[in-house]
Formats: C-alpha cells, sequence, structure tokens
C-alpha cells in the first residue's frame, strides 16, 4: 500500500448503495460520517488494489467528521468519471526552500504533492517521476489529471522538458502553472506543449550568454 492508494479508490464511484460515494469524495457510513476506510467494493474496482484488505481514509479526508460531498471541477469529456490535481516541487539546491511553492500548490487545491532538492542538471528525478506514473494510471482508469507546478522552469530545462511534454501528451494529461510566462490550465492537445521545450531552451542559451 501507499499514500496515493485513496486517489486511485476516489477514481470511482461507490457502489454501495448506502454510500453512493461520487468519484472525488470518500466514503461515507450511515449515520452521515466520513468512513473510516474505504468500501471494499470500492476500493477493488482499482486493479492494483484488488487484492488487499483495506484501504484506510487519509487523515485529510476527516474520518469520522459529518460527510459532505467535495466538489469536483468541470471536465470537458463527459467520458472523464473525475479530476484529480497532483501537484510537483522542486528545489535546485538542499539551501533553497519549497515553501513558496508547497504553499502555492496547496492553496491551489491539490491532492497530492510529489517534491524534491535536486538540480535540474540531473538526468534522474525520481518524485517528478513517481508523480508522472501516478497521473499515467490516474488517467489511464478514466480519470482527468492535472500535473500542477509553481511555474514551468520546476519541470527541466530543453531536451528533458519537452520529452516530459511529449509523454503528458502522449498519456492526456493536463498541465497548470500558477506563475510564470505560461501560468494557466493547458489542455494537452494545446500548442503549449509544443512551446515548453523551445522557450527552456531560450532560457538555457540566454543564461548561457548573459554577463
Amino acid at each position: 500500500m501507499s499514500g496515493d492508494d485513496f486517489l486511485r479508490v476516489e477514481a470511482n464511484d461507490c457502489p454501495m448503495s448506502s454510500c453512493a460515494a461520487p468519484a472525488g469524495s470518500p466514503c461515507r457510513i450511515g449515520k452521515g460520517k466520513v468512513a473510516v476506510q474505504y468500501h471494499t467494493a470500492r476500493f477493488r474496482l482499482a486493479p492494483s488494489l484488488a487484492e488487499i484488505l483495506n484501504v484506510p481514509t487519509p487523515a485529510l479526508r476527516k474520518p469520522g467528521s459529518v460527510w459532505v460531498e467535495l466538489p469536483r471541477p468541470a471536465t470537458a469529456g463527459a467520458e472523464l468519471a473525475g479530476q484529480v490535481r497532483i501537484g510537483y516541487a522542486r528545489a535546485s539546491t538542499v539551501r533553497q526552500s519549497l515553501d513558496t511553492q508547497l504553499d502555492s500548490l496547496k492553496a491551489s487545491g491539490v491532492t497530492r504533492i510529489f517534491s524534491e532538492k535536486i538540480s535540474t542538471r540531473a538526468t534522474s528525478r525520481p518524485q517528478l517521476d513517481k508523480a508522472v506514473d501516478l497521473a499515467r494510471e490516474l488517467r489511464a482508469s478514466g480519470v482527468g489529471v492535472t500535473l500542477v507546478v509553481h511555474e514551468h522552469k520546476r519541470l527541466g530545462r530543453g531536451i528533458e522538458l519537452a520529452a516530459l511534454a511529449e509523454q503528458l501528451k502522449a498519456a492526456g494529461i493536463s498541465l497548470e502553472f500558477l506563475t510564470g510566462e505560461l501560468q494557466g490550465s493547458h489542455d494537452p492537445s494545446g500548442i503549449v506543449f509544443t512551446v515548453l521545450g523551445a522557450l527552456s531552451g531560450w532560457n538555457v542559451n540566454t543564461s548561457a550568454t548573459a554577463p
């Protein structure tokens, strides 16, 4: 089990008639409270969870509190089963703080945040890989997924960023930047995915030639 299991569960409506919690919301019990764990019939709809015994409701869903349906963002396609926002934050050195990025991601309604302190020049960024892998898995299950980042530079530069943009586009994963030149939400079919690599490459070149 992992801390992301609840996202996989909440990608589907609960089939229990006594619960019927919609995608994006935790399960509930008869007394109108948030259940302490998800109903078996619901979490087993996620293939990767079909063999486990239980999935606890995470603290952020406030198990035991009064159940309320969580708002579900409008989706562009009616076939989508829900919407998940996954955040990613990165600092280039261990001395740099992630606080500003993390605060802005939380304020934007992100459900799960992956963060790391690693150089842009690093060929492997484990937490970014985990964020993308989760986004792909959820999108493949029919859920709309948006990868949310403080600004596009946090994802990388040049060829690496262009390659990442192609991966997200192929998987149908949207991007949202909270600040910077590309601030806003971007559909995978939009031109911004093409622009990303060129823009970041331009930033690298100007930095190299700056006095």
